[in-house]
């Protein structure tokens, strides 16, 4: 798939900050048409010495799951750890490895935050600016908002405000368990974001396409880079 080129990742955190707020206006919130038919997932993971990200993508058929293909890559690890600037730690690794994929997601989730951030460009949303796709941030802790616990059932949902603006929704995904926080990446609205992590959860906490990333890198990195 093609992969847009925005910037380089050559940037002091003060840089990085400036990119984010300029970025954050080009994010699109509109309600997708069609269903996705397939679902890319991303996860990460760091070698031992923290030198290098390992970064994992799969791609999943809807709603059956199966698999499609997954493929990974690996970089040096070039920027240091702040809050609120993950995706410039992150994400190069994250494009590395959609780059190597030979079929197009209609829809990526990722594992992190949309525009539920103080800038409004946490991973997901930076991610789908590359990739000018769908994308849905899927996170299994808030970030910043404030919000009410939805009801215990699973498919219960509630607003994650800043101030007045609606960043996303705190979601249970799973009767009595702890619920994630959603936020739109690009491209989708957030009623499309609630729907489809919630389609795409069985019996776990974590949605289905971000729960097979997270075991393949972590196989990944046990094998190779413990």
């Amino acid at each position: 798939m093609e992969i847009k080129k925005l910037h380089n990742w050559n940037l002091s955190p003060s840089q990085a900050i400036a990119l984010q707020k300029s970025l954050s206006k080009k994010v699109r919130q509109i309600e997708a048409k069609t269903s996705p038919k397939t679902i890319a997932s991303i996860d990460c993971a760091f070698s031992k010495d923290k030198k290098k990200i390992i970064a994992c993508v799969v791609l999943l058929k809807l709603p059956s799951f199966e698999l499609i293909e997954t493929k990974s890559a690996v970089q040096p690890l070039t920027f240091p750890y702040i809050p609120g600037l993950l995706s410039f730690r992150e994400a190069p690794a994250c494009i590395a490895t959609v780059e190597k994929l030979k079929n197009e997601p209609d829809i990526f989730l990722i594992d992190g935050q949309g525009i539920a951030h103080p800038r409004r460009l946490g991973l997901a949303a930076h991610l789908g600016l590359f990739f000018d796709k769908p994308t849905i941030g899927c996170a299994k802790s808030r970030l910043i908002g404030s919000f009410e616990y939805p009801a215990l059932e699973k498919g219960s949902y509630s607003p994650l405000k800043d101030g007045r603006e609606t960043i996303g929704a705190v979601v249970r995904t799973r009767t009595n368990v702890k619920p994630v926080f959603v936020s739109v990446g690009n491209k989708c609205s957030l009623r499309n974001a609630i729907e489809i992590t919630l389609n795409c959860t069985t019996k776990y906490r974590i949605p289905e396409p971000a729960r097979i990333a997270h075991q393949l890198v972590s196989k990944l990195k046990a094998e190779r880079y413990r």
